[in-house]
């Protein structure tokens, strides 16, 4: 463990494994297209806070994990939500130009090609998955559960469904309760995949996959709210997109129905009952999630 970082060394030192990590995510012996592999690493490689990857290997730290186990579950849950990106900036959903401050995907190498990119990524997450086992040791039984619940929360009842009510609320059939949906689903579901996957490379106990469960379901929230603050007062350099991309696109936030300050509020309410959970003393641990936690609320883009 690397408790005596700092939290920002520390996220630091995980990016740079995961992004390690993900250099080689095509093993050398496969025979990949060349325009199919160059899509695939462009938005994969194009930076970001890695935040999905760090709760996996910070959950699994929690526990006194391997970080090493992570590593393949960590980069696993980067492809699927690399390739959601794609997909959501093409024109046919949020149309847009830039993500992380450089050209979209499909605006480099095309619609087609950005589409064969996403679903590329969205494959190849499975059987980076399975190297947990395969390399690492996980017990075969822990990583069919990650496959099931990636599955489940990368799916039709998960970030999938999320986008889709996100699409119709644009056509402004969305109330409060539809948009907190689209938020747990959109992009909460594939946090709460990432605690609990942490946790389970960890060997984690029923009690305590269930404490990280309400801690990533809690943040998943607040971070999909303060997503929502940022888009209207972020700094739009660090945000790596125009800022109100939302009200262009005709979209409902969270400011929308409650209003800026009782946004805010609401994500330090949401974060306080993350941080509670797993401050229960079943997390043998919890130090990093707790960081993370306050980093979340506190950021900027």
């Amino acid at each position: 463990m690397t408790s005596r970082l700092s939290l920002q060394q520390y996220m630091e030192e995980v990016n740079a494994e995961v992004s390690d990590s993900l250099q080689h995510y095509l093993p050398k012996e496969w025979n990949v297209p060349a325009s199919l592999d160059t899509a695939m690493s462009y938005s994969l490689m194009a930076g970001g806070k890695r935040i999905r990857p760090l709760f996996v290997i910070a959950a699994a730290e929690s526990l006194g994990g391997s970080r090493e186990a992570a590593l393949p579950v960590a980069c696993a849950v980067e492809m699927v939500h690399t390739y959601s990106l794609i997909h959501d900036d093409l024109p046919a959903l949020d149309n847009d130009d830039l993500r992380r401050g450089k050209p979209t995907n499909h605006k480099v190498h095309g619609e087609a090609t950005a589409i064969l990119a996403g679903d590329g990524l969205l494959t190849h997450a499975f059987y980076s998955l399975t190297q947990a086992t395969t390399k690492f040791h996980v017990p075969a039984e822990d990583t069919l559960a990650m496959v099931e619940e990636l599955s489940k929360m990368a799916g039709p009842q998960g970030m999938v469904g999320g986008q889709m009510a996100d699409m119709e609320g644009e056509q402004g059939i969305t109330d409060l309760k539809q948009l907190k949906y689209i938020h747990l689903h959109k992009t909460g579901d594939l946090i709460v995949f990432s605690v609990k996957a942490g946790g389970r490379i960890a060997s984690a106990s029923l009690e305590q996959l269930h404490i990280l469960e309400t801690f990533g379901r809690s943040l998943g929230l607040a971070f999909q709210i303060q997503d929502d603050i940022l888009d209207l007062v972020g700094n739009e350099e660090k945000l790596g997109k125009p800022l109100q991309s939302d009200l262009k696109m005709q979209k409902v936030t969270y400011p929308y129905f409650i209003g800026l300050e009782q946004s805010r509020a609401e994500v330090k309410r949401l974060t306080q009952l993350a941080k509670e959970a797993v401050s229960s003393g079943k997390i043998p641990y919890p130090e990093r999630l707790l960081e993370l936690a306050d980093f979340l609320v506190h950021r900027d883009h």
